[in-house]
């Protein structure tokens, strides 16, 4: 990729990028534990929210050290059948915590209709794989397991994550689906973190703000640390070729993203397999650009479009998880069942790209231009 020019970024994006190119300059282990420390003493224990509250709770690990989450409903809720949703937050799987995916996590929970499990999972600078994908999977099926007490809906239990959080939520549903102990009903991803070869041409020499290649390379080095050979699917789920029984799938990507070809690849794979996808690409939009511009048109278009997707996927797709028996789980394979077919006249849209909008309009399009699924190879 060539470098990214400032006249490559949206205008109304340029003075957050030019700000967060002095600011985020973190590119290795040390950096990072330094900002996790300064994320921690940011946001944690900080539920920035407009619509919903956040419940903090704690489950023991295998080793008795404790797993930190947080239960994320609307104050409105009636407590009963929500969607579940597993969301992971972004931080390279080096730093972060919950509390930052507060925005969008509001917008999904807000009406009532969700309630969202967010796990403060091990980060690299901790342990690396597979400690965060341990974690993650151990929360969804203490959801599975304790749906009545969260008000959720065994059958309608969703995954998703932002950056590392999406690759993550790409490794949750592959090992779901080769495990077949949880049908995940939907997945949705943002500007997920999937393949560490970084061999694509947007994650060669990008030197975009907030998340370039050099800082990619770095988190990818530090959560796959020693290992050389053989790196598991469930690591790096861009490795993945046969996508096929994953759950349905929606996600948003910038195109000045290291990470925007693997994951335009990735959902044409899974459609190439047969599963309904949807993945908007924006063009002029770097990595973070939902939260670090919040209030720009762009962002508002993208959070527009994930919550749309978000409830059609409420309304059609559904998986079902056996109740687990008082004493001991249930050893018995769930039925695999198909996902509820979509109504013609509301198909879920193919692989499309966002309509770059002129320089002097004050108000972007809300349309997608169509656009071919790469070759799955």
């Amino acid at each position: 990729m060539s470098k990214v020019r400032n006249s490559d970024i949206r205008a109304e994006l340029r003075p957050v990028a030019n700000l967060l190119r002095l600011t985020y300059t973190a590119s290795n282990a040390t950096a990072f534990a330094r900002y996790d420390r300064q994320c921690i003493r940011k946001y944690r224990g900080k539920w920035k929210s407009i619509n919903t509250v956040a419940e903090e709770k704690a489950i023991v690990r295998e080793d008795g050290s404790i797993l930190r989450l947080l239960v994320v409903r609307s104050e409105n809720s009636d407590g009963d059948g929500a969607t579940g949703l597993l969301w992971m937050h972004d931080g390279g799987f080096a730093y972060g915590v919950p509390e930052q995916e507060s925005i969008l996590v509001d917008l999904i929970c807000g009406d009532g209709s969700c309630v969202a499990v967010l796990p403060d999972y091990t980060k690299s600078t901790e342990g690396a794989y597979p400690h965060a994908l341990t974690d993650c999977y151990k929360v969804l099926l203490w959801m599975r397991d304790n749906a009545e007490d969260l008000g959720i809906n065994r059958n309608q239990i969703f995954v998703g994550g932002s950056g590392a959080g999406g690759g993550l939520a790409a490794a949750v549903c592959l090992r779901a689906r080769d495990v077949r102990d949880v049908r995940v009903a939907f997945q949705m991803t943002v500007s997920p973190m999937l393949d560490d070869r970084m061999e694509s041409e947007s994650s060669r020499d990008n030197n975009a703000p907030v998340w370039d290649s050099k800082k990619n390379m770095a988190a990818w080095e530090l959560y796959l640390k020693d290992m050389e050979e053989d790196i598991p699917v469930y690591a790096a789920p861009g490795r993945e070729k046969d996508l096929k029984g994953m759950p349905p799938a929606c996600g948003i990507v910038g195109d000045l993203e290291p990470v925007k070809d693997e994951t335009v690849l990735y959902f044409a794979r899974m459609k190439k397999a047969g599963i309904p996808v949807s993945l908007r690409v924006y063009h002029g939009c770097f990595h973070g650009f939902l939260l670090t511009a919040v209030n720009s048109n762009v962002a508002m278009n993208a959070q527009r479009y994930l919550i749309e997707s978000f409830r059609y996927a409420q309304e059609h797709y559904y998986g079902y998880n056996e109740k687990p028996e008082p004493e001991e789980e249930a050893e018995a394979e769930p039925e695999v069942t198909e996902a509820v077919p979509e109504e013609e006249e509301a198909e879920v849209p193919d692989v499309t790209e966002a309509a770059p909008e002129a320089e002097e309009a004050e108000e972007p399009e809300d349309e997608a231009v169509s656009s071919e699924a790469p070759d799955a190879g």
